[in-house]
């Protein structure tokens, strides 16, 4: 295989090829199977009572007319879970022990009850729950469900969370600080102190959430013989909810099996653990029959989690060439009502900030803040957005204050592909040292403005706006540390049939792992890509896994499925040698035949290998089995980050009299290494792109000052449709990763990072006669036209 320029195979093989997706036909046809489409005979439906109020004690709840409804089996409250733990993601207490001594970050986890006991700290935190023969029956029991409140103070904005003074949300914490970290290199003060020129701005990333077409859903039967758990869940990470169901409920994680099948969009918000998740096993335990929870829209826009919201104040000093010299950011991270990820978001945006630029000084502190708001959780890109949109705003800044172009200011600053590893200075996620292993970023923005026509545009600008529309451009580049471990899985068996059978522990949630992974594995086995069916997203078939977040199932999957591939093609090809009588070293497979190198010799396929005959010369089976077993698991740990990078570029035309904004041209140049399926990464380029322009342009979850979601419908939030988004001018770069086998890098989450950036740049270009700094989004017409008019036109 080739680990440079065109990703194709030399001797022509899978990987590289544009596969049609292989899953695409049966979901077409409307034989997809979600959790709500699994029959589960005799199922409860559960419904949720939550909370109206952001921040309330709860003085008592009376189920007792509840209890009494019609096909109500049962009605929970908080103290029905009391002998419950507290949900907690576990796995984000542990703080990489490089990141701990280096940086000593502040941590504090919040344990979230399965239901609220003693008081509420966000609109739509469970109360309690009715589990009825259907859920109509289960909603009108709900409003039968008593509970009396003492509202309390709220605290939505993060900045007033932490002043003097506020009231804690968590009593047994000093303040309402969930993290704080801070890193520096070189001598930042210095740096700044002798600085040609420096910009200092505010930037607020604000507040979206995932919006996937299928809502969270759960479902849960125990089986009456084995005592054994099953567990549907729409997650991106199985075995986490497993050990989590496992530890929650006492059992052991053998005895419960979690089962992602199909899963209609994630984006993040399904790759974190929610109490509902826990509730719906525990029920059907309890109440000994099988029990179902799906979500509504407005549970998932008010109740899941939400994302993005951070403040940075970012300054940036440069020499008199525009040479950066140091950047310095203080960003608080709006957490929400739980600390429920950790260090995840705040330490992305932490050490994404920087991009492909070379900064010598640095020196950056992050805040994670409590507030009685929807917790937050990573949503597709996790913190890169947010510290793109800080920096590449900030990089437009000082360009406008040198007079330099945007194009020349980020070309003079981009580390180059000679200095490939790059060392930032700064400590990665995982606490090691962070280092940028492969790219090109100059050719990445070369192409970038070459197919964005800049001079072109520049030119039209000059001839003045007509009608009042106004003509802009924009550029932002990124860079992603893809791949995170610790480790992923992935087992191949061949079957009697002869037919090749792949597990492994990352589910989809529309990505193509049934193509792309059957693509990898067809190449490292030697076989024909129709004969292999991959699993993925089930405990059982995998028992360890991690699950597909962070940009990291190809990576691991990926190169776990090569790995294991290579393997069973020795057994097959040994296997093949006592069975032909000939030495091992002299046979080769392809397409699933093994055959001598030297032409004339004797041959076999797969189904007669695998079959049920006994091989010559072994003795017969005394447990009756017959034929060979080839089968090999690998657990696949990458050793550091495959970096992935891109450069976006926009043209807008920009109403001044309806604050309209219309995308012209939408440039992405894209480096995600080696491809293995060019027609699933273009998709899932496009995908991201266009859930980053509904964020730059339409979408925004706001809150009222008293805690209450105004956006919990689709008639207040809006999301863009294909009509809004336009066709992508795409380009590839290839620059493989050397920290795996198949020179791969993460791709799903790259095209969401860059187009709150580029956009915003792009309408602050237009508006460049008003005078209007962009500081924050989404741009719809009503926010575009207050930037007009504060500017002293209108």
């Amino acid at each position: 295989m080739s680990l440079s320029g065109d990703p194709r195979t030399d001797e022509g093989g899978w990987i590289g090829r544009p596969v049609p997706r292989v899953e695409d036909d049966r979901l077409l046809r409307g034989r997809g199977r979600y959790v709500d489409d699994i029959a589960l005979p005799g199922a409860l439906e559960a419904a949720f009572l939550r909370s109206p109020h952001a921040h309330a004690r709860i003085d008592s709840v009376d189920v007792s007319a509840a209890l009494a409804a019609p096909g109500v089996l049962a009605v929970w409250t908080g103290a029905d879970l009391a002998d419950l733990p507290p949900m907690l993601n576990k796995e984000e207490l542990r703080i990489p022990p490089g990141l701990a001594a280096l940086l000593d970050p502040v941590v504090r986890m919040t344990p979230m009850p399965l239901l609220a006991r003693e008081k509420v700290l966000y609109v739509g935190q469970p109360v309690a729950v009715v589990f009825a023969e259907n859920r109509y029956l289960a909603e009108d029991a709900l409003e039968l469900v008593e509970v009396a409140y003492t509202p309390l103070d709220v605290l939505v904005d993060p900045e007033l969370s932490l002043g003097a003074g506020a009231p804690l949300l968590h009593p047994d914490l000093p303040d309402n600080t969930a993290v704080a970290v801070a890193a520096r290199t070189g001598d930042p003060d210095a740096a700044f102190a002798g600085a040609h020129t420096v910009v200092r701005e505010r930037f607020e990333a604000h507040r979206y959430v995932a919006s996937p077409i299928e809502t969270r859903a759960v479902s849960a039967q125990v089986d009456p013989y084995s005592g054994r758990l099953t567990i549907w869940s729409g997650t991106q990470t199985p075995h986490r909810v497993r050990d989590a169901v496992a530890h929650t409920l006492g059992l052991e994680p053998s005895s419960v099996r979690v089962v992602a099948a199909d899963v209609g969009g994630g984006f993040g918000q399904k790759g974190v653990l929610y109490v509902e998740e826990l509730v719906v096993p525990q029920a059907a335990r309890v109440l000994g029959r099988p029990v179902l929870w799906r979500e509504d829209r407005n549970e998932n826009l008010t109740a899941a989690s939400h994302a993005r919201e951070q403040i940075h104040h970012i300054e940036l000093a440069a020499d008199a060439e525009g040479r950066i010299v140091g950047v310095r950011d203080r960003i608080l991270v709006n957490f929400g009502a739980y600390n429920m990820t950790g260090l995840v978001v705040p330490y992305n945006s932490l050490c994404h900030l920087l991009g492909p630029y070379r900064v010598p000084n640095v020196d950056i502190e992050v805040t994670g803040v409590l507030t009685n708001t929807t917790f937050s959780t990573p949503y597709r890109g996790a913190g890169r957005p947010e510290a793109v949109f800080a920096m590449e705003r900030a990089m437009d800044r000082l360009a406008a204050e040198l007079g330099l172009t945007p194009e020349e200011l980020r070309a003079r600053n981009l580390v180059g592909p000679e200095e490939m590893p790059y060392a930032t200075g700064l400590v990665d996620r995982s606490g090691n040292p962070q280092s940028y292993d492969s790219g090109d970023f100059p050719e990445l923005l070369r192409r970038a403005v070459a197919k964005a026509d800049v001079a072109g545009v520049r030119a039209r600008q000059r001839e003045g706006a007509r009608d009042g529309r106004h003509l802009g451009i924009g550029f932002a580049m990124y860079i992603e540390a893809t791949g995170l471990g610790p480790f992923e899985t992935a087992r191949i068996d061949l079957a009697p049939s002869g037919r090749v059978r792949l597990a492994i522990g990352a589910p989809s949630q529309g990505q193509g792992h049934r193509t792309s992974m059957a693509q990898i594995a067809a190449d490292a086995i030697g076989v024909p890509l129709d004969v292999i069916d991959v699993t993925g997203g089930d405990t059982e078939a995998t028992p360890f896994g991690v699950g597909t977040i962070a940009s990291r199932a190809l990576v691991n999957a990926g190169n776990a499925t090569h790995r294991a591939g290579r393997l069973v093609r020795e057994k097959i090809i040994e296997a093949a040698a006592r069975r032909l009588g000939l030495p091992a070293d002299g046979l080769v497979l392809s397409e699933g035949v093994v055959t001598p190198k030297e032409p004339g010799g004797p041959s076999i396929g797969l189904p007669e290998l695998a079959g049920r005959a006994p091989l010559p010369g072994t003795p017969e089976p005394t447990d009756g089995r017959h034929g060979t077993e080839i089968s090999e698991t690998v657990h696949f740990r990458p050793p550091g980050f495959a970096v992935a990078s891109g450069a976006h570029a926009a043209v807008v035309e920009v109403d001044e009299h309806t604050g309209a904004v219309e995308i012209l041209h939408y440039v992405v140049v894209h480096d995600a290494g080696n491809i293995v399926n060019p027609m699933i990464a273009e998709g899932q380029v496009t995908g991201g792109i266009a859930q980053g322009i509904g964020g730059a342009l339409y979408e925004e979850m706001v809150y009222g000052p008293d805690g209450q979601p105004r956006t919990g419908t689709y008639m207040d939030y809006l999301v863009p449709t294909s009509s809004e988004i336009p066709d992508l001018d795409m380009d590839e770069l290839f620059t493989p990763s050397p920290m795996n086998d198949l020179g791969v890098k993460g791709l799903g989450e790259g095209g969401a990072i860059a187009p709150q950036a580029v956009l915003a740049n792009a309408v602050e270009d237009a508006l460049r006669s008003f005078g209007p700094v962009v500081r924050r989004g989404p741009l719809s017409p009503s926010r575009v036209r207050e930037l007009i008019r504060v500017s002293g036109r209108t």
